[in-house]
């Protein structure tokens, strides 16, 4: 299935202008090897946009992208990667890996949907099929840029005869903090010198700061069924220490720091008002800049859920489903990305492409009362001499406690979008998209290239990934030996 744009089809896959191509500037900026890359890139871009709208329409949740997984895979591995499947008792993670010897440079490659999200390529909510999953993060771009800037990486290696090994991570479950956490405690990510990931945006750029550190864990409660009105003291409520907890958590944020967060959802809740609920569940994220202060709360929070339970003289049992630490940033990889975007130039949009994100943007304008000064971002932002802290979370954090990682975001939805809004399922899925999923593949084509040919950068990265870990000790609530859930709920 195509999208449309304002009644017509989407040639965005095809379209003029959209692509670049090698000039005589970039003849100047970039070695051979790196000129071999980025044209396989512009070679593959048809192909990778059909990759990215079919992971687009799969829009599978996390721990179940059964297709998108295996879509990705098998490009890697009818091109001679040597894919090895099912990682970290994750059916759809995967690793892909071309060379030998040192350095080992890895891609992160994400493939998760949100609930609820479905969206048609159009300019007003319409969902695509009520009440689906729809791709509002923008994985399905994520994963395929991965992909082909490792399919360019590999050319040119072949062509130029390069030394080293490029591996590509399929990493389920991002949405939720899952997939890269236990792939970590499995070891998989223990012998690389840099990782490098990317994310799709409002802008483009380095992701130079930090993220929250998070805890999602399941609160059980068991109590006693009973009838609600004929015999209420036979019953022993789940529901009433669920809700007991919640008070108590709700209390607790005022006496947290101020970069705390913590928020909840009942995902079970009884079956019927006349039964006393004999199981009750909630989930809980907890989130803060650093990990000591998530250790913190969430110890607090355990105690919580047992003043809860002796309340209602009921049971609670703790599901830890993950467990994620903050980003540790890399100021080295960060410059060296930083000058391969300005290098490359991020893509220009067409009139037609700008008055689809206006027409984005509209309905926040009307929401929320603001005026956005341009429809799309066309520019690199300055690289930050203080970078600031997200205060999203990602599972990409605990690689960064093991090895030197830094990640850039390329401008794939209107100025202004918010995330994991509809607007973003739209805009991922057309040409706007598909010209960051492009612009991200290259830059980290050459930037990979750039540390398997130059290894000052990788020296440098190991220096100051050394410099910013002293002192830490990785530390993760999640059993020994747990294995990940099968579904997130």
């Amino acid at each position: 299935m195509r999208g449309h744009i304002f009644g017509q089809q989407a040639a965005w896959f095809c379209m003029a202008g959209v692509l670049w191509t090698v000039t005589a500037a970039w003849a100047q900026s970039f070695r051979p090897s790196q000129i071999t890359a980025l044209n396989h890139v512009e070679q593959l871009a048809p192909r990778l946009g059909q990759m990215n709208r079919a992971i687009w329409e799969f829009a599978e949740l996390g721990l179940e992208e059964h297709r998108s997984a295996k879509l990705l895979a098998d490009a890697l591995e009818e091109a001679g990667f040597r894919v090895q499947r099912g990682i970290a008792d994750m059916p759809t993670a995967f690793v892909a890996e071309y060379g030998s010897g040192r350095p080992i440079i890895g891609l992160l490659a994400e493939y998760d949907a949100l609930p609820g999200m479905s969206q048609k390529v159009a300019p007003r909510r319409e969902p695509l099929v009520p009440g689906a999953p729809g791709h509002a993060c923008g994985h399905c771009a994520l994963g395929t840029a991965a992909v082909g800037a490792a399919l360019a990486i590999k050319q040119a290696m072949e062509k130029h005869q390069i030394r080293g090994t490029v591996r590509l991570y399929g990493t389920p479950a991002e949405e939720t903090g899952i997939g890269k956490v236990y792939m970590t405690l499995a070891g998989v990510f223990n012998d690389l010198d840099v990782c490098l990931h990317w994310h799709p945006s409002t802008r483009n750029g380095v992701w130079d700061g930090s993220s929250k550190a998070l805890v999602s864990a399941k609160f059980t409660f068991y109590g006693l069924p009973a009838h609600a009105s004929v015999s209420p003291e036979a019953g022993r409520s789940a529901l009433d220490a669920v809700e007991l907890m919640n008070i108590g958590a709700n209390y607790m944020r005022e006496h947290l720091k101020e970069d705390a967060r913590i928020h909840y959802v009942i995902t079970d809740g009884g079956g019927a008002p006349n039964v006393v609920p004999p199981k009750a569940t909630v989930w809980y994220f907890v989130r803060a800049d650093r990990h000591e202060d998530v250790e913190y709360n969430f110890r607090w929070l355990k105690q919580v859920a047992q003043g809860a339970a002796l309340m209602t003289r009921t049971r609670v049992e703790v599901r830890i489903d993950t467990d994620c630490h903050e980003l540790i940033p890399n100021r080295p990889l960060s410059q060296l990305i930083h000058r391969n975007m300005v290098r490359l130039g991020p893509p220009k949009f067409t009139p037609e492409e700008k008055l689809f994100a206006r027409r984005l943007q509209e309905p926040l304008e009307q929401e929320f009362g603001r005026q956005f000064a341009q429809a799309l971002h066309e520019s690199v932002d300055p690289l930050r001499s203080v970078p600031t802290s997200s205060k999203g979370s990602t599972d990409v954090g605990d690689i960064s406690w093991h090895v030197p990682t830094a990640g850039f975001r390329t401008a794939c939805m209107p100025v202004g979008s918010p995330g994991h809004s509809w607007q973003n399922v739209a805009s991922i899925g057309s040409s706007i998209g598909h010209k960051g999923l492009v612009y991200a593949a290259k830059i980290f084509a050459v930037t990979v290239l750039d540390l398997l040919e130059q290894p000052q950068w990788v020296a440098a990265a190991k220096e100051d990934f050394q410099r910013r870990m002293k002192g830490r000790k990785y530390f993760s609530f999640v059993p020994k030996g747990q294995k990940p859930p099968k579904k997130i709920r």
